[in-house]
């Protein structure tokens, strides 16, 4: 039988190996920052046109802290389909717009 202290030994080798292959700093991926990164460009080049300064990532993701990832990608179709990208994504994300649709009862 293998003791603990070289079994909390050989976790701590297979942990620094896997840190060691990760990537540093704001260069790791993930579905949600690849969510967000495709909101800030597309809302960006309108903003540019209309004058406006450009949304940051930690602005882009204090908005959308409280949105679950599935909905994200629900947000990004429905967005892409629109006329106006930046229009819809506000409309969408703006909870005062969807009081009436979260009363009905099923």
């Amino acid at each position: 039988m293998e003791s603990i202290g070289d079994r909390a030994k050989k976790l701590q080798e297979e942990l620094e190996r896997r840190r060691a292959q990760a990537p540093k700093g704001r260069n790791r991926l993930t579905e949600r920052g690849e969510l967000m990164r495709f909101f800030c460009r597309h809302l960006n080049f309108a903003r540019a046109k209309d004058g406006h300064a450009a949304i940051s990532m930690p602005r882009m993701g204090k908005i959308l802290e409280g949105i679950p990832t599935e909905d994200l990608y629900y947000l990004q179709s429905v967005c892409s389909k629109a006329k106006h990208f930046s229009k819809k994504f506000w409309w969408e994300v703006d909870p005062k717009k969807h009081l009436k649709e979260n009363d009905q009862p099923f």
